[in-house]
């Protein structure tokens, strides 16, 4: 199963260098029974869009936590057993919850399929998203305008041997 997980660029170094993606439990984001149900789409090239798209927002949250990170969303695409990716029947309904399911973890850098990330360009309009994020979750419509905002830019796909490049520690 192929399962989306929200990383920041601090995230993604600290796996470049143990090697491993998560801890014992973590959130990720797939093709999931109510992805599917909301996304009402049987194309699989779509959904898996939708579910980038989720772990891209949930990104955006990890940035809102940390100030210190650099203002990039990042997405890791990881292959994993379907068995060690299971939905919280709890929080299957939320609509903020869509896609997301929990891995059992660590899952190896090794099996990365690649690596999504934002463009230099995008970094105004996330630092932006970030900080306007509690206030559209209060239900603020132009705070969650800029949020919107940040889906404007779409992620760009690298190969998982750029990650050193992308970290800053490439040659």
């Amino acid at each position: 199963m192929r399962v989306y997980v929200p990383l920041t660029l601090s995230g993604l170094a600290e796996a470049y260098k143990t090697g491993e993606v998560g801890s014992e439990s973590f959130a990720a984001y797939a093709v999931t029974p109510a992805l599917r149900e909301w996304y009402l789409s049987d194309d699989i090239e779509e959904l898996e869009y939708a579910a980038l798209n989720r772990a891209a927002l949930a990104s955006l949250r990890l940035l809102a936590a940390d100030p210190e990170a650099p203002r990039r969303r990042v997405v890791v695409a990881v292959d994993v057993a379907d068995g060690a990716a299971v939905t919280d029947p709890d929080r299957g309904l939320d609509p903020a919850a869509l896609g997301e399911l929990r891995v059992t973890g660590p899952v190896r850098l090794a099996k990365a399929a690649a690596v999504h990330v934002d463009a230099g360009d995008a970094e105004e309009d996330v630092t932006a998203g970030a900080g306007a994020l509690a206030a559209a979750d209060g239900g603020d419509d132009d705070a969650q305008f800029v949020v919107d905002g940040t889906e404007d830019h779409e992620l760009l796909w690298y190969a998982t041997q750029e990650i050193p490049n992308l970290v800053g520690l490439g040659g």
